[in-house]
């Protein structure tokens, strides 16, 4: 299917945003009970809070408060300091996140406008200056709840291989990539495929590109 300059540059300036918002309204309806049923499972196996809060950068790196459920404990060894997130990730943590399910709550952030449906994962504030001036241009178009590099692989490929996607997809984004990219998401979704790191349940934390 070929799509035009003039519309891509239609859906980018626009009709992103109108997508945004007319699947995440008609979304909401379905998975309110399931969001419901999250919630009282985290309540019950973790504890308070439910939410899991933490500002992130998003569209030309500023700041706002991603949403998602809480899928760690609050472990801690003999000194009282946290164990790293690999040790606090309990069975009910790893069995959300496989499902995504503990990325519900940012349909909140997509509503707001702080996020898109399709677009660079939102990562850490303290990453943004260890990246390169091409890594940085992720931050070009607003984050996503998927992304080009979530269908490409999710935590199984490299830091570098999914800034490299998400430059790509600022570089070519569409209303057929993004429709693509979310038919992807549910497909892996279905497979939990690539929600681990090789050789861990998490994936380990960018340190910057040598």
């Amino acid at each position: 299917m070929i799509v035009s300059g003039h519309a891509t540059s239609l859906y980018r300036k626009r009709g992103k945003r109108l997508l945004d918002l007319a699947l995440t309204i008609a979304a909401v309806p379905v998975v309110a009970p399931l969001m419901v049923a999250v919630a009282v499972l985290v309540r019950i196996r973790l504890g308070s809070p439910v939410l899991f809060i933490q500002r992130r950068p998003g569209l030309h790196d500023g700041p706002f408060d991603l949403l998602k459920f809480r899928t760690l404990s609050e472990a801690r060894n003999a000194e009282g300091q946290m164990l790293p997130d690999g040790d606090r990730l309990t069975a009910v943590g790893r069995m959300i996140r496989s499902a995504s399910l503990d990325e519900l709550p940012s349909l909140w952030n997509v509503l707001r406008g702080d996020m898109s449906l399709v677009g660079p994962r939102p990562l850490l504030m303290e990453y943004l200056p260890l990246y390169s001036a091409e890594q940085a241009r992720r931050h070009e178009v607003l984050p996503g709840s998927t992304g080009w590099a979530q269908v490409s692989g999710r935590n199984a490929i490299s830091w570098e291989e999914k800034f490299r996607l998400d430059v790509e997809y600022v570089d070519r984004f569409s209303l057929v990539m993004d429709l693509r990219i979310l038919a992807l998401t549910a497909a892996a979704v279905v497979t939990a495929r690539g929600v681990s790191a090789e050789g861990g349940a998490t994936m380990p934390r960018f340190t910057g590109s040598r």
